[in-house]
């Protein structure tokens, strides 16, 4: 499974490089703006910033919701780099756009992804990736994981090359939970990806340790 940071955040995303194991990054306008990057050119200079920080993958989101601004944004956030994968929301224009796009050689991330046949509609618009938000729908009762896995299911019976990218992660548990079930990849913050480091007996091991090499 493969690790991607959700930031745009430029020392976060330097921290989960750091540690050797970070895959790409994803962002949406709403991390955009919590950077407070404003602005068509300033936006467009941070993404090939992230692009050049990172050896994979960008996902860089449109905001338009009808098909000719999606393409069109998703033409020009394309052409900022070549490890640029355009973010669209599944809608019924996002479906035609995501069509259009894997004609012409651009990728694609379907996003805001809450079924499993949302998920199969991208896959046959030959979206790269699908997004599935895992933590929103745990927020209206239902079980995130569950839908990882039918997916996963799904695509594995009927052969579909789109990568399940588990998305609204909020714990480290999650994220075992994504790997347990399928996931291609996850996305998530990087509070997230340093909690699978915590455990109380390594920290109790440690210092065992260190108290006994003190003896020798």
């Amino acid at each position: 499974m493969k690790f991607f940071i959700d930031t745009a955040n430029l020392a976060q995303i330097k921290e989960a490089q750091e540690l050797g194991i970070l895959d790409g990054v994803t962002t949406n306008p709403s991390l955009m703006a919590k950077e407070g990057i404003k602005g068509a050119e300033n936006i467009a200079q941070h993404y090939e910033t992230i692009c050049e920080l990172v050896d994979g993958d960008v996902s860089a989101e449109v905001i338009s919701t009808d098909f000719e601004g999606i393409i069109e944004e998703g033409k020009k956030l394309a052409a900022i780099h070549p490890k640029i994968v355009v973010k669209v929301p599944m809608i019924k224009d996002g479906i035609k756009a995501i069509k259009w796009f894997t004609k012409n050689q651009i990728r694609t991330n379907c996003t805001l992804v809450f079924s499993a046949g949302q998920a199969i509609l991208a896959a046959k618009a030959g979206a790269t990736y699908v997004s599935p938000f895992i933590g929103r729908i745990d927020d209206s009762n239902w079980d995130g994981i569950d839908l990882i896995s039918q997916i996963a299911h799904i695509y594995s019976i009927q052969g579909f090359e789109t990568e399940i990218l588990a998305a609204s992660i909020r714990t480290p548990l999650h994220i075992v939970k994504c790997a347990e079930a399928g996931a291609d990849v996850c996305t998530c913050p990087l509070d997230s990806i340093l909690g699978l480091l915590k455990h109380p007996l390594t920290d109790i091991g440690l210092a065992k340790f260190l108290e006994d090499a003190k003896k020798l």
